[in-house]
């Protein structure tokens, strides 16, 4: 059966004859050949499927082959080591990565410590997106070992070539050509349906987006409604299994599994299936539309199907779950714009040992300051297993550091004003009763991108994270973030809102983010965030309701026009819910006002009314009205006005 398999796919496969040539020349044992033959491109260039040419090939020339899927390994060195095995061993073995852009930070420990390890006679062979990098080409240890291929779209021959390998019709060719444009996968799923429906791709029109419009074609009718369940399911998450299939579908997640593997936009792994990332987006939003409810169920359980994992999850392998969770959940809110899941192996979480100290006290003095290192120390005496560490794959260095200090008591409140704020704020807010704690994230320090979004910010936010859902004591936590406002949007968003304490550590203040999970457990917590977000999608369908970030946009511009005559005749916020028939100058006022009735809300009114209402000329001027330092005008007023824009998004989606 392999043996047809294979003839199967060399009968269909087109193309390719330069970068053939370079393997077979490879296989030869040609003295000018490359040993590492480097080929990247774009998503669905057709990476994957060369890549199964030359496996077969080296096969049949005798050769030992070894796979590695970028996407299916935990890109660490010791993960990528045993994934390899017997590799660098073999005398005559050919290694193959494909999808290198998944664990690309192993980049610089591949070139250094990995490949120089093999045996002489081996062949490795990488694909990915990305182009290598420099450091390849400029060492003249490389320059005669790596061949380095751009893979291209076909050519109109090759794409015609393809489309007759796949049985497509002679008289759709030229409307199919004019949607793919030679990409590989484009033709390949064309192909796929013009066989059976050759007159729908005869009226295709090039003014389409080609991948959309093939989706149409492919996904428009479906066995039943169980195939589209699990069709939801494979847009939804990163890769699907048969046992994900069953454990969130029943019984039939088999049959659903060998259908699902079967369609021509989908890619096996050792994992599981997934679509390629070309269609992945479109597929899901297509299936939103078809069937809201059905999606908004399926979200639910697969939602709860994670969270189990990243509560049983081994203590290794937290952050790595709560990743696979918030991917779920990567529509909602602000989470792709604070996450971004690529982190590709750069970095690795680690335990701290003794001997790291030194290194975290260095990170903590150059992000932070030597006030902020002093208080580190004081922590790392008594709370050393707090800590958490993260190292350059590369290098094997620590690059980034934080910890999530658990206070059971007021230990440390005369030495960290940090911490001694978010007890002030436990304290008269919701008192901590017997038995629990409160958790508070300290030194969250990567000098290279300091608390910005990265893939170390998403190790240690999904760590936190990770932490709270494993939790069953925990009453309070707090984020503490540099007071610069850059978190938040998001963390608001997600009801972890700022106290009003804005503690000082050497140069820099800090704004501590809390929630009262006591009060609102994390279960519970996560329910109304999915409300949330369906509600949000069903008032846009509804309402026509702006996108987060173009309401909050519209509010400023609102206030900023708000005393000028016809200044507010185009604010998109006339046509919103929450303005309705009423006049929308009439309806900020009166939102400020409702900052009174806040905890603490007289300042943020203050400050909102004296810049906006006063007459103020400039921000100087409104902040000597109200005489206060201009600094902390700014904080005020910058408070302000995100709760204002609140406090309406919340009106808008639910009323009232």
């Amino acid at each position: 059966m392999g043996r047809r398999v294979q003839a199967a796919r060399d009968c269909a496969f087109v193309g390719r004859a330069e970068e053939l040539e370079l393997f077979r020349s490879a296989l030869r044992g040609d003295p000018s050949a490359g040993a590492v033959l480097y080929l990247h491109g774009p998503g669905g260039v057709g990476k994957s499927m060369l890549l199964r040419r030359l496996a077969a090939e080296a096969e049949a020339a005798g050769r030992v082959v070894v796979e590695i899927d970028g996407r299916m390994v935990d890109p660490t060195p010791v993960a990528f080591e045993a994934q390899a095995h017997p590799a660098p061993a073999q005398e005559r073995v050919v290694l193959v990565i494909d999808s290198f852009e998944r664990c690309q930070g192993l980049e610089g420990w591949l070139r250094e410590r990995f490949l120089p390890r093999m045996a002489a006679g081996a062949i490795v062979v990488i694909a990915g997106r990305e182009p290598p990098d420099d450091n390849w080409t400029s060492d003249p240890g490389w320059a005669g070992l790596l061949q380095v291929a751009p893979l291209r779209e076909f050519a109109p021959l090759e794409a015609v070539a393809l489309l007759q390998a796949r049985g497509v019709p002679a008289a759709v060719h030229e409307a199919v050509l004019a949607f793919t444009g030679g990409n590989p996968l484009a033709l390949t799923l064309a192909a796929a349906v013009t066989v059976d429906h050759a007159t729908a791709a005869a009226a295709w029109t090039p003014s389409h987006d080609v991948v959309q419009t093939l989706l149409r074609q492919l996904v428009g009718e479906v066995p039943s409604a169980m195939h589209q369940r699990a069709l939801q399911v494979c847009a939804h998450v990163r890769v699907t299994s048969e046992a994900l299939l069953r454990a969130v579908l029943g019984e039939d997640g088999w049959r659903l599994f060998d259908w699902l593997r079967c369609l021509p936009f989908m890619e096996s792994s050792g994992q599981g299936v997934f679509p390629h990332d070309a269609v992945r987006e479109s597929l899901e939003a297509d299936l939103r539309w078809r069937d809201a409810d059905g999606y908004e169920a399926l979200h639910r359980r697969l939602h709860l199907h994670f969270l189990q994992r990243v509560r049983a999850a081994p203590e290794a392998e937290i952050s790595a779950a709560v990743g696979e969770l918030l991917y779920v959940h990567r529509a909602d809110g602000y989470n792709s714009e604070v996450h971004t899941w690529q982190g590709g192996g750069e970095v690795h979480e680690d335990v701290l040992e003794a001997a790291d100290h030194a290194v975290v006290l260095r990170l903590v003095a150059e992000a932070e300051g030597e006030a902020s290192a002093r208080i580190a120390r004081y922590w790392l005496d008594r709370q050393p297993e707090a800590f958490r560490v993260y190292r350059s794959t590369q290098s094997g260095q620590i690059i980034a550091c934080f910890a999530w200090l658990r206070c059971e008591d007021p230990t440390g409140e005369e030495v960290d004003p940090v911490v001694s704020a978010a007890w002030a704020h436990a304290r008269t807010t919701a008192p901590l009763q017997a038995g629990r704690y409160l958790a508070v994230e300290r030194f969250a320090v990567h000098p290279a991108r300091y608390q910005r979004p990265s893939p170390v910010m998403d190790l240690m936010q999904w760590r936190i994270l990770g932490e709270i859902f494993r939790s069953e004591q925990l009453s309070w936590s707090f984020f503490v973030k540099r007071d610069d406002g850059f978190w938040n949007r998001h963390l608001v968003d997600v009801d972890i809102p700022p106290i009003a304490a804005r503690p000082h550590v050497g140069p820099h203040s800090y704004a501590l983010f809390a929630h009262d999970w006591h009060a609102n457990p994390p279960v519970a917590w996560a329910e109304l965030r999915m409300r949330r977000m369906f509600a949000e999608s069903q008032a846009r369908a509804e309402f026509s309701v702006l996108s987060r970030p173009e309401f909050d946009a519209a509010v400023r511009d609102a206030l900023r026009a708000v005393r000028q005559p016809h200044g507010l005749d185009r604010n998109p916020l006339r046509g919103s819910r929450f303005v309705g028939e009423r006049d929308l100058a009439e309806v900020l006022a009166s939102a400020v006002e409702d900052l009174l009735a806040e905890r603490g809300g007289e300042k943020y009114h203050r400050a909102v009314r004296a810049t906006y209402w006063s007459g103020a000329p400039t921000q100087e001027a409104a902040a000597a009205r109200l005489g206060l330092p201009f600094s902390t005008y700014r904080r005020h007023l910058t408070r302000g006005v995100e709760r204002l824009c609140e406090v309406l998004w919340r009106r808008e989606l639910y009323g009232g």
